[in-house]
């Protein structure tokens, strides 16, 4: 499995960064060629199900996720942690989703492993790369949008 993480410094308020982090929705207008469906609507927490459509035409694939921890970020400085598990019958394994408080912002820190089903393993160091920069990158946009 490829294993990679991203952190991000924001001057975004804990609980802000959170719900910009969390939004679903937003995550398919800022990943490359993706779209996103969630089952239901907000507010979202633990058992909430959604899928990421990847791709272009017959090349697309779905990244079904159901959230299996939901602890938002709490006045008193608890840092949030989200955790979503991958169902996919191409992309599989995991992802968490940790904001802290720092200073007067937060600090964001995005881990995941993936394994994408036919990839040979020897390729798990490019893919934690390519997926290292698409998902700072998403975070990046996530943060500096309303």
């Amino acid at each position: 499995m490829a294993l990679f993480r991203v952190e991000r410094a924001t001057p975004l308020a804990p609980d802000e960064a959170w719900r910009r982090l969390t939004d679903w929705q937003r995550h398919g207008q800022v990943v490359p060629l993706t779209r996103v469906t969630v089952a239901g609507g907000p507010p979202y927490g633990e058992g909430t199900v959604f899928t990421a459509r990847s791709g272009i035409g017959r090349l697309a694939f779905d990244d079904p996720m159901e959230v299996t921890v939901w602890r938002p970020p709490e006045a008193e400085g608890r840092a949030g942690l989200c955790r979503l598990v991958k169902r996919g019958s191409v992309v599989t394994g995991w992802a968490e989703i940790e904001v802290h408080g720092q200073g007067g912002g937060s600090r964001v820190i995005w881990r995941e492993e993936l394994r994408v089903r036919g990839l040979p393993r020897f390729l798990d160091p490019v893919l934690a790369r390519v997926a290292s920069w698409v998902f700072g990158r998403a975070a990046g946009a996530l943060l500096a949008s309303r």
